[in-house]
């Protein structure tokens, strides 16, 4: 066991989800299966015709890939929302 956790106070195991069952969990019925699949399409930079640079949206950061499954980390996706607030 590690030195540095107490007992009592193991840290919580990371949230993880399919993108298809994200919807369907408490606090995410706002989000569509095709909202989260577009926001993984455009999470990083690519190329658009022209040779156009276009950035991606940052989410990347959420998005973990295994093999053909995607997953996404839910505290990673929660922080990004939460970035997406406009400033005033």
């Amino acid at each position: 066991m590690d030195q540095n956790i107490k007992l009592g106070q193991l840290a919580a195991p990371p949230r993880r989800a399919r993108v298809r069952d994200v919807p369907n969990r408490p606090g995410y019925e706002w989000v569509t299966e095709s909202f989260l699949r577009h926001a993984i399409f455009e999470a990083k930079d690519r190329v658009g015709a022209g040779d156009t640079r276009m950035p991606g949206n940052g989410l990347s950061g959420a998005i973990i890939r295994i093999g053909r499954r995607v997953l996404l980390d839910l505290d990673a996706f929660d922080a990004w929302v939460n970035a997406q607030r406009e400033s005033e």
